[in-house]
């Protein structure tokens, strides 16, 4: 088992930029995630491993964002903070969006509908298992593999009917 100051530094990045893409604002994605590895130290030693450290920390990191919207009542419909909102193209999987340009593909995924969205955020950016995004979701690994694929090939429909 790792300290959990190694674990901090190997998985703070994931979680901020899963928080990130459902808040769309880089403050409070920080703050959430601290948070999240607030709770996850306090719970540390609730921790079995029957999941990975990943899932088990996107898991608090989910729990965290409800509460976060519960008390704010803020709608997750905000629009994308293009200045601090970077995402590596070259690491996303098939290569599907390499030619499109960041903003117009975090236009398109921002228009996808819950929970395909966020299937899609933690595939992409949170690079979670299909396992992994099913025990997060509370959902098999086939409907988080199927859900993958539809939101991937309405991306590719809208993309295409835009010109792309």
């Amino acid at each position: 088992m790792n300290s959990l100051d190694e674990i901090y530094q190997e998985h703070a990045q994931t979680i901020y930029w899963y928080i990130f893409s459902q808040i769309h604002d880089s403050t409070v994605a920080e703050e959430l995630t601290q948070e999240t590895f607030f709770r996850a130290v306090q719970k540390f030693a609730e921790y079995e491993e029957h999941s990975s450290i990943k899932t088990w920390l996107c898991g608090i990191a989910k729990n965290v964002l409800r509460e976060y919207f519960r008390q704010t009542q803020k709608q997750k419909s905000r629009e994308i903070d293009v200045d601090t909102y970077e995402i590596s193209i070259e690491g996303m999987e098939d290569g599907i969006l390499k030619n499109w340009e960041t903003v117009e593909v975090m236009k398109i995924l921002h228009g996808l509908n819950e929970p395909m969205r966020e299937v899609i955020y933690l595939r992409l950016i949170g690079n979670l298992t299909f396992r992994q995004i099913g025990e997060i979701m509370d959902k098999s690994e086939n409907w988080a593999r199927v859900t993958y694929y539809r939101g991937k090939e309405q991306i590719i429909k809208e993309a295409n009917s835009n010109g792309k």
